[in-house]
């Protein structure tokens, strides 16, 4: 059974950490995904376009920001889970999503590839040893350890699914 280390979480993950905290990681990581594609999977496709704000992202955009910060996240836990011990730069996640292409995709094919991303990510997390768990890097200027990334990830997605619900729903 895992724990996230809240002590060594950086100020800007813990609202993440704090939706998934008390489930193992493996487990958060399911279960996130699961209330997600639920959720995803019941929006109609012409609520894709929605803003909920001038200026905010639509909800395919959304869902495209989920994707990338989850492949962002699990590279930065694959380089630490290895050793690696070069610094890596912050991404400006506004900038990634007007190029993300989330007009031209249906909110289905991001359900399904938001399933299948999961996925390589639980495996990825389950290949790992408990040392490499506790594995650590930098990204961003932040120190994270790869337990605590597994965390980030699925409370980050839990963070954006509350969003949904409460602002484009």
């Amino acid at each position: 059974m895992t724990r996230p280390d809240l002590q060594s979480v950086a100020p800007f993950y813990k609202g993440y950490v704090e939706h998934v905290k008390e489930l193992d990681l493996i487990e958060a990581l399911i279960q996130s995904n699961k209330l997600t594609l639920e959720l995803v999977r019941s929006i109609p496709e012409e609520k894709g376009g929605f803003r909920y704000q001038t200026g905010k992202w639509s909800v395919k955009e959304l869902l495209c920001h989920l994707l990338d910060v989850e492949r962002i996240f699990a590279y930065r836990t694959l380089r630490f889970a290895r050793n690696d011990k070069t610094a890596l730069h912050g991404f400006e996640e506004n900038d990634y999503a007007p190029e993300a292409n989330a007009d031209a995709r249906t909110i289905q094919e991001l359900a399904n590839e938001i399933e299948r991303l999961r996925a390589t990510t639980i495996d990825l997390f389950r290949s790992f040893t408990p040392a490499m768990l506790q594995r650590t890097g930098t990204a961003n200027k932040a120190e994270l350890s790869v337990l605590n990334l597994g965390y980030i990830i699925a409370g980050h997605e839990s963070h954006h699914r509350k969003i949904l619900k409460e602002r484009y729903l």
